[in-house]
């Protein structure tokens, strides 16, 4: 509990803070609380993860510490030579934050941790450095490029994995290139994606954890012994994925808006090509449990309790209540 709490009282401290420092101490003090978490005595492979998780984030927190002396040494300088600076911060946040092509540590990392580390790491940890680059956020070739390779690595590679773990990694680097999309046109556009990722994603990996899957293959005959399960937990991947008419629909469909607003064409064409493509592997989970015939009649079991039925609920067709209160129809 007091690592818990100091991890997220560092990320409150990098969110809150107005000057480098206190960003950069806040980031700090969230590495090293949360290294004694990703340790587990159940799970062999989770003191590897942590060894290959503390050894990237001390790399990326001295390259941003670099970056940040230098910019203070420079700053009587002339902008040209400072804005290069401004690409190696946004470097180590990249590397931070799992996104491509700085994503190699990632799926390592989530494959051998437990899935509420997992959670985590998908969630908690990418708040920190989304609003520092929120903050310094500057349209540039080498932030479209961060996109593209974020989109196009997060649905290739996952779409020959069988680990859960990595798929749900490839996943959350696919989802990074939209939400730094977002912030090219509304900063609160990114609150909202990232809400709406995180709920879907706690869903998801609550059933992961749950009923302990690993693998793919282990989603077919563990699911079908429970009909309800198995529809929330195929329709909340398809919500992941973005497909109508589900909420996770309703922060792409604002993002691609948006971007074609303010004239990003090749952009809204790319991110609408790449999550058609990545819609592969989450059909590919979802489809064989969802196809086999099973005698379990549907039926309401008892140790589904009514908070985790209404978050599915919500996640799921909260799309429906969220246009009625934007009036976006």
């Amino acid at each position: 509990m007091m690592f818990f709490l100091t991890m997220m009282t560092g990320s409150i401290i990098t969110i809150s803070s107005h000057s480098w420092m206190g960003m950069w101490i806040g980031l700090e003090i969230n590495l090293l609380s949360i290294i004694p978490l990703l340790k587990s005595s159940n799970n062999t492979n989770s003191t590897e993860a942590a060894i290959k998780y503390f050894i990237t984030q001390t790399m990326a927190s001295n390259i941003l510490l670099m970056s940040i002396l230098m910019m203070i040494f420079m700053d009587s300088m002339i902008s040209p030579i400072i804005s290069p600076l401004w690409m190696v911060t946004q470097t180590a946040l990249f590397i931070k934050m799992g996104a491509a092509p700085f994503h190699a540590w990632f799926p390592e990392v989530l494959s051998g941790l437990s899935w509420l580390n997992c959670l985590l790491m998908l969630t908690w940890q990418k708040i920190a450095p989304m609003i520092i680059l929120m903050n310094i956020f500057k349209n540039s070739f080498f932030i479209n490029s961060i996109i593209i390779f974020s989109a196009l690595i997060g649905t290739i590679m996952g779409m020959n994995q069988i680990n859960l773990r990595k798929i749900m990694a490839y996943s959350s680097i696919n989802h990074i290139s939209w939400m730094i999309s977002t912030l090219m046109s509304m900063k609160s556009l990114w609150i909202l994606y990232f809400s709406i990722y995180s709920i879907i994603t706690i869903n998801i990996l609550l059933f992961l954890n749950f009923y302990n899957l690993n693998q793919v293959n282990q989603i077919t005959s563990i699911m079908m012994n429970n009909k309800i399960a198995n529809i929330f937990f195929n329709m909340n991947f398809f919500s992941l994925g973005g497909l109508p008419p589900f909420l996770g629909f309703l922060p792409k469909w604002l993002t691609i808006q948006y971007l074609l607003y303010t004239e990003n064409f090749f952009l809204a064409i790319f991110l609408t090509i790449m999550t058609l493509v990545a819609m592969f592997y989450y059909l590919r989970i979802s489809f064989p449990s969802i196809l086999l015939k099973s005698q379990k009649s549907i039926k309401f079991n008892s140790k589904i309790k009514f908070i985790w039925l209404v978050t599915n609920m919500w996640s799921l067709f909260g799309l429906l209540l969220a246009c009625s209160m934007m009036n976006l129809f």
